[in-house]
């Protein structure tokens, strides 16, 4: 090109552009030398960057984004209301909203620890996955949502019970979300106390049982979409298991022993919390009546016999041994104990009461 072609003519306004040689010309350089930026305080999200640590987490992370399903597009409108009685309407919903007491957590649980990732400036990666562990508790929010305006309209509390069976089901779902705000409150507290390697320690805990009671209710339920919800659920589960095993064997080798034996006592404020959705509460954290777990009994006795697909209780307790033996077998790398849950029968170490400030567990 000869040298006219040095400065670049727009073929639609006929300007010619200044070189990039003319433009630097205009810098302006103070001859005592720029002034550094003072740093920023922290906490904070900036400055930003993006380090790569942990390949195994930017390949799951990959996974995620094609792995993720489409609640709109289960087929909810097969969802007949119609083919169920108003018992078994009531029951189902009540297990929907059982459920969305820990999932409609989750999307608040994990963008605050996506932007506590950020303000500590984890690995490019950590962050990412906590983003698509975000996005996949919002998709099962959703499918609770979906399920219960399906089943019982302005469920689960806006509706007004006219049978003993629907205002025992209300008032237990009142219950369930007080202590719900009683968890978040503890979390959020907690959030900026302790390190990842302690705030999901709990979260592998129900990650284990979820993964494998979600698939298991796959194969037991009766009706098709429910199938759908709960394989693709499943799906998303065993995922966000490897997320946080891969993250917790990253920062369990650099705990103190202080925080070893609150990663003991996390675990079983893990099983305490999670019990009740993944098999029967145990009365440590949970404030309820005393009329409660009958009735929650009764409630999800009429829904597993509509054919929900919920694992009887000797086959929940079956899938938390299972689940607990496996997370046993991976502290045992690390020298970290277990502790004892004497509503199994497995023995472990004492960690005594567990109280509000206890429950910091992810879901």
């Amino acid at each position: 090109m000869g040298a006219s072609a040095s400065k670049l003519r727009n073929s639609e306004s006929n300007l010619i552009l200044p070189t990039v040689e003319e433009l630097k010309r205009g810098l302006l350089i103070p001859e005592t030398g720029f002034i550094d930026a003072p740093p920023v305080p922290q906490p904070n999200i900036f400055p930003l960057g993006w380090t790569h640590e942990t390949p195994k987490l930017a390949e799951i992370y990959e996974r995620a984004k094609v792995e993720g399903f489409n609640p709109s597009a289960i087929p909810w409108d097969t969802l007949d209301p119609v083919a169920f009685s108003a018992d078994e309407r009531i029951a189902m919903m009540y297990w929907w909203a059982l459920l969305s007491n820990f999932d409609s957590s989750g999307p608040a649980v994990f963008a605050r620890a996506m932007i506590h990732a950020f303000e500590t400036h984890e690995e490019d990666a950590v962050r990412k996955c906590f983003f698509s562990i975000t996005r996949d508790e919002t998709n099962h929010e959703e499918c609770c949502q979906r399920a219960i305006q399906r089943l019982v309209p302005n469920g689960p509390q806006g509706f007004t019970p006219k049978t003993e069976l629907e205002r025992a089901a209300l008032n237990n779902i009142d219950w369930l979300y007080h202590n719900g705000g009683r968890y978040w409150s503890g979390f959020n507290n907690a959030v900026t106390k302790y390190p990842l390697a302690v705030l999901f320690t709990s979260f592998m805990m129900g990650e284990v049982a979820s993964s494998t009671l979600f698939h298991g209710m796959a194969r037991a339920t009766r009706h098709p979409v429910f199938e759908q919800v709960f394989r693709s659920i499943g799906r998303d589960e065993s995922r966000h298991l490897q997320i946080c095993i891969t993250l917790l064997e990253k920062e369990w080798p650099g705990l103190s022993d202080e925080y070893r034996g609150f990663v003991t006592k996390q675990l079983r404020a893990g099983f305490v919390f999670l019990s009740m959705v993944l098999w029967e509460p145990p009365m440590l954290f949970w404030k309820l009546p005393d009329y409660f777990l009958t009735n929650h009994r009764v409630l999800l006795n009429i829904a597993r016999k509509a054919g929900l697909g919920i694992l009887t209780v000797d086959e929940q307790a079956d899938n938390w041994r299972v689940a607990i033996a496996k997370v046993r077998k991976l502290l045992e790398r690390w020298h970290i104990e277990f502790p004892a849950i004497p509503e199994l029968d497995i023995d472990g170490v004492e960690v005594g009461d567990i109280t509000d400030a206890d429950i910091i567990p992810v879901f």
